[in-house]
């Protein structure tokens, strides 16, 4: 039995990410001040709640960001795959922060549906519609990697939802000033802490799946088992580990039982290149076995 494999380089995380970053996050920091301090002044739970939600961003920002840049610090004996795994982290974090927020925030909106108070409307209006210029900004900064990394995804949804929730709470405001029903600010309270639970949930089961070594979601290893036990060279695929080594690298593990003999190393070169083209899996190891495989102990899908 001869172990093989085929590495393809990894894709570091590109240099504009940093920037990117460093710019969300100082527009962010500047937007979650004023936030809290009108929303102090004007007495505006909603504009408070926002604040909180944009905090919470923030905090996300900054530990992708930090995460972004652990992930490139050199390799080392016990660390051989860098500390690529902190982006998938990072995003488990980012989840977490923003489901604390999103309790205080519905916890604060209750005792405020019982008493409620004034609201100084016309302000409220004018900072949250700053909120929507700065937070969709930010999302536009962050929507160019936010289609391969779940890190940077995350932050994208984070900014696209502040946008939507600081439309709502222009909305109350204006429904306050027009109507006087104070009730509208809690409710908008409550409105923002659901669209923080749902615009959350998802990423922090991925991020959660990822960390505990599932295969990512959009790789299904039904199919990646198929492509490989299709190859004519191949009589039996097994012990086949699909996991994430950050939030945009996946590896795979493997044997494969080839009884005419050992394919060669164009074999494992040519497999690895469709491996990487057709499911995104950049770093793929295969084990060789000559025979069929009976004496593997490692045969059974049972055994880890």
């Amino acid at each position: 039995m001869r172990g093989d494999h085929d590495h393809h380089h990894h894709t570091d995380a590109p240099a504009h990410y940093g920037r990117t970053f460093a710019i969300a996050t100082a527009l962010n920091v500047a937007l979650v001040v004023a936030q809290v301090v009108y929303g102090l002044l004007t007495n505006s739970l909603a504009l408070l709640a926002d604040a909180g939600h944009n905090f919470g961003d923030v905090m996300g920002l900054v530990l992708a960001w930090g995460a972004f840049a652990v992930a490139d610090w050199r390799p080392s004996a016990r660390f051989t795959y860098r500390m690529r795994a902190a982006s998938i982290l990072s995003a488990f974090a980012n989840g977490l922060i923003l489901l604390v927020a999103t309790g205080a925030i519905a916890w604060e909106a209750i005792r405020r549906f019982m008493e409620p108070e004034p609201v100084a409307s016309g302000t409220v209006i004018v900072v949250a519609a700053c909120a929507v210029v700065v937070n969709g900004a930010s999302a536009w900064l962050l929507s160019r990697g936010s289609q391969s990394d779940l890190n940077m995804r995350g932050a994208f949804l984070h900014m696209l939802a502040d946008a939507g929730v600081s439309v709502a709470v222009i909305i109350a405001a204006a429904g306050i000033m027009l109507t006087g029903w104070r009730w509208l600010d809690p409710a908008a309270g409550l409105l923002i802490s659901v669209v923080i639970l749902f615009g959350t949930w998802r990423l922090l089961r991925e991020a959660l799946r990822l960390s505990l070594n599932a295969a990512p979601s959009h790789i299904d290893p039904a199919d990646v088992r198929r492509y490989l036990q299709g190859l004519p060279e191949v009589a039996e695929v097994h012990d086949l580990h699909i996991w994430a080594m950050s939030t945009t690298e996946t590896a795979l593990t493997c044997h494969l039982v080839t009884p005419a003999g050992h394919p060669g190393d164009d074999f494992l070169h040519r497999v690895a290149h469709e491996l990487k083209h057709r499911f995104e899996i950049g770093h793929a190891t295969m084990q060789i076995e000559l025979s069929d495989g009976s004496r593997c102990a490692l045969q059974s899908e049972s055994v880890v």
